[in-house]
């Protein structure tokens, strides 16, 4: 065999080295954006640009066997070479949610609360530009700091100090907000009202691990029981209380936009292993017990209801409430009626807080005539997506003993975690084996330690609020799964296998969602976003574009996206978002250079209202 020309090889070798300390300067360099916190990224990445000589690891193999413009070794047509420039929104966008826009909810009937619920653009009406930061925007403060302390450039609204100042929900102290945890019905802080509650439920022991906070305010009652392990999804109407769901996520606490309405809440039946109510002014005896219905279809078997606030206790507290007493007791008596046909048994009533606990199993649930109920039909519970909400009450999985939970029994949190839930024990999701789900735990611990390896600060604490666009069965979540984070885990509707519910009874929290709309929240909620196949998975649905704009809309200044794709689909994600101010880089897989699946890993720029594309001179 011949051997090679010693100077092709050495500028071969040369070319490697170059390439290699480029990776490591460029993720270096993202390190270092992301631990600015006041938006002072690309100079302080220039500083370090100029000062740092990146230290190539030896025992790693670096090298990507692609040039700079075209990583991938892919040829990209000459008429598509140009880069599309997309350019900021007006600075009245800067809190622009577009599916819970308020002058397009005034367009529709208030009745049932239609016009609180999601009502996205059609698609002239659609955004095509980049929802800007308003001016002096700063990185979040840390867990667990963020839970109690805001920067007032974030969401710059003064309402709710002066609506709810006694209460507690909020105070401005010059530059920052401060969040005393204190809520209208625990005006002297979360941890007392928990510890009430915890007197009656099992919070403690891992029992409970997932919990729906329906009308959370600034979710200090979520913020709270993180301390114990457990982890809310809290919601909030977009309305007069202003800000309210974006307090929240900046405080770095799971919340989505959304309401009580006549939708089904976006979440698979038998989610959460208790719901709660402080004063969300719901009205639960109405319509027949519609909305007390609809918690019994996302509750768990064995499942706990709180509902503190009127009419609870209404004998003492109907003065100070301003509401005639007949009309509370007759709220009450319709509750304790629309719960007697759920089969929930009260557990508690102490001052203003009631609890019920939801039976086990149909066997377990003395006393109800299902013949005379309108029961749902068990053919496709989780079918949610803009479904409207039944008047009929959701059957019960079978059971073979009267002692048996229906659905099957979880393990306490954290051994959840990993343990196989029982909807892939009992083969209840299609295509799923037992076998499927450790084999996909293994692949994703794999997957998550070479993005440790891509960046360096992924568990530093630097994100904590990180969304998953295509969960699967959660195993992303699980293998980054730590104290300073939490992941919101999304299943598109349109996913091939629905297995939201194998999520939550993981004890992770997630969300169905259609990746053709805006997702419900404000701009800036995300440290960072996992795309693993979304953008394969809509190709043929609807504009790429769009679900970029999306993204970067829900991105923090500085947060991070990691792409996972194959090749082809990467190439013309990273030609788009060449045009959105986020710098760029694609990784081989972690097998090495052959396997088409990529990385595309990105670091949207820092700029505000009236801001250039660069920092350097802020």
């Amino acid at each position: 065999m011949a051997k090679g020309n010693p100077k092709e090889s050495k500028m071969r070798s040369s070319t490697s080295i170059i390439i290699v300390i480029g990776l490591c300067c460029f993720f270096y360099i993202l390190g270092a954006w992301q631990r600015s916190g006041f938006g002072k990224g690309d100079s302080i990445a220039e500083k370090i640009t100029k000062q740092t000589d990146c230290t190539v690891v030896p025992s790693l193999n670096f090298e990507t066997h692609h040039s700079n413009d075209n990583e991938v070794g892919l040829t990209v047509d000459e008429s598509e070479a140009s880069v599309k420039e997309i350019e900021p929104c007006d600075a009245k966008y800067t809190d622009y949610t577009p599916c819970h826009d308020q002058k397009r909810a005034m367009t529709f009937p208030r009745e049932g609360m239609v016009y609180r619920e999601r009502h996205c653009p059609p698609e002239k009406e659609k955004l095509h530009c980049l929802i800007p930061a308003p001016k002096g925007y700063a990185t979040p403060f840390p867990w667990p700091k963020s839970r109690d302390y805001v920067h007032f450039a974030n969401a710059p609204y003064k309402s709710l100090t002066v609506e709810k100042a006694i209460q507690n929900w909020v105070h401005y102290e010059g530059s920052v907000f401060r969040f005393p945890g204190g809520g209208t019905q625990f005006p002297q802080g979360a941890d007392a009202y928990i510890n009430q509650i915890a007197s009656v439920i099992p919070i403690k022991n891992g029992t409970v691990r997932t919990v729906l906070d329906t009308g959370c305010g600034v979710a200090s009652f979520g913020a709270y029981l993180l301390k114990k392990n457990v982890i809310a999804m809290s919601f909030a109407p977009r309305d007069n209380h202003e800000a309210q769901v974006q307090f929240a996520l900046e405080r770095g606490v799971p919340a989505i936009v959304a309401v009580f309405g006549t939708i089904k809440l976006p979440y698979p039946t038998r989610s959460f292993d208790m719901a709660h109510c402080s004063r969300c002014l719901i009205p639960w005896g109405a319509n027949d017990g519609m909305y007390m219905m609809e918690v019994d279809r996302v509750l768990r078997p064995g499942g706990y209801w709180v509902l503190s606030g009127p009419p609870i206790n209404w004998k003492n507290n109907y003065i100070s409430w301003q509401r005639p007493k007949e009309d509370l007791q007759e709220e009450q008596r319709q509750i304790e009626k629309v719960a007697k046909r759920l089969c929930w048994e009260k557990k508690s009533e102490k001052g203003e807080t009631a609890i019920w606990r939801k039976s086990i199993n149909a066997d377990a649930c003395r006393g109800r005539d299902e013949s005379q109920e309108t029961m749902c039909e068990a053919t496709d519970t989780t079918d949610v997506w803009y479904k409207k909400i039944d008047k009929c009450i959701t059957p019960y999985p079978e059971v073979s003993s009267r002692s048996e939970v229906a659905g099957g029994q979880l393990k306490p949190f954290p051994e959840r975690l990993h343990a196989v839930p029982p909807r892939i024990a009992s083969g209840s999701v299609p295509g799923v084996s037992v076998e499927d789900y450790l084999e996909d735990n293994k692949l994703w611990k794999k997957h998550v330690n070479a993005y440790k390896r891509i960046n360096k600060i992924l568990d530093s604490g630097r994100y904590r609020n990180i969304m998953d666009m295509n969960a699967g069965l959660g195993s992303f979540a699980a293998a980054i799964d730590s104290p300073k984070l939490w992941v919101m885990n999304v299943m598109p509707n349109i996913a091939e296998k629905d297995t939201l519910g194998v999520i939550y009874e993981r004890g992770l929290i997630g969300i169905y969602h259609d990746w053709c709309e805006a997702f419900s929240t404000y701009p800036r909620t995300y440290d960072l976003i996992h795309a693993n196949g979304v953008f394969s998975l809509y190709q043929d649905r609807c504009n790429a574009e769009d679900i970029l704009l999306e993204m970067d809309r829900i991105l923090r200044p500085e947060g991070t996206v990691i792409f996972r794709d194959e090749v082809e689909v990467l190439i013309k994600v990273k030609k788009i978002v060449s045009g959105m101010r986020w710098n760029t880089r694609i990784v081989d897989h972690e097998d090495g250079p052959s396997v088409p699946e990529k990385i595309l890993v990105v670091v949207k720029q820092y700029w505000t209202v009236g801001g250039s594309n660069s920092t350097s001179s802020e």
